[in-house]
């Protein structure tokens, strides 16, 4: 079986995961967390070099004061407790989107563990926070006005190599697979330029559910695709 070399995650479903079970929506976020857990132990076991996972939107700022605090307080809590395990199976931690905006701490706790797993060789972990897709093309398109303006661009000159190499995740390739859970049939903003040739899998599972087997399938069917990037 080929392993896709970066699968991109889209985890959906944990409020309405709870709702069903009668309970508050931040028990989905906490059971959502164990299953980035096992899923992220699936990828070193398969050999998948990056993982990237939707964890915040810019949008999910919408959503209620409450809520909100108790993500970010989830956030931390999952860095300090998954940090010893993080090493143990050699995962390098990375986080993509504008995170100078994240609550302090939050950001200290990244700055500590992405530090940490540096040289960690297996799988990297990339949670995309406070992410949205245009939000990274408009950044992207502001630094390279900078640059054409400081006179270190010829805007002639500009390309899709060089458009990528400003992008956040200038440094990890684009993914193959794309997983999105709860059955949803959208991008919801997510990686719009990364994605363009990524194969596409559904599950009707919500991400709670979502198990190592769960993810073994869409690999299975990743492997049934023939990507041919636009040609015959």
């Amino acid at each position: 079986m080929s392993v896709p070399r970066h699968i991109a995650i889209i985890m959906d479903g944990n409020g309405r995961w709870a709702k069903e079970r009668g309970w508050p929506r931040i028990k989905g976020h906490e059971q959502g967390a164990e299953s980035v857990r096992a899923v992220t132990e699936a990828c070193v076991e398969l050999g998948v070099e990056f993982l990237t996972v939707y964890a915040f939107s810019t949008e999910n700022w919408k959503r209620p004061a409450a809520e909100v605090a108790a993500l970010w307080a989830l956030l931390e809590h999952f860095i300090a407790q998954e940090t010893p395990t993080l090493m143990k199976n050699g995962v390098r931690l990375q986080a993509v989107g504008r995170i100078h905006e994240l609550p302090e701490n939050c950001q200290a706790a990244l700055r500590r563990t992405v530090e940490l797993t540096a040289r960690n060789p297996k799988t990297t972990l990339i949670l995309a926070l406070n992410y949205s897709g245009r939000t990274e093309i408009i950044d992207t398109v502001r630094d390279l006005c900078r640059e054409a303006a400081g006179g270190k661009l010829d805007y002639e000159s500009l390309n899709e190599e060089t458009f990528s190499r400003h992008l956040y995740t200038k440094d990890f390739p684009d993914p193959d697979l794309l997983i999105r859970t709860s059955g949803e049939l959208r991008l919801s903003n997510f990686l719009l330029w990364q994605l363009s040739y990524t194969e596409i899998y559904v599950t009707e599972k919500k991400w709670p559910e979502f198990s190592k087997e769960d993810l073994r399938d869409a690999i299975r069917e990743f492997n049934k695709r023939q990507r041919r990037f636009g040609g015959l």
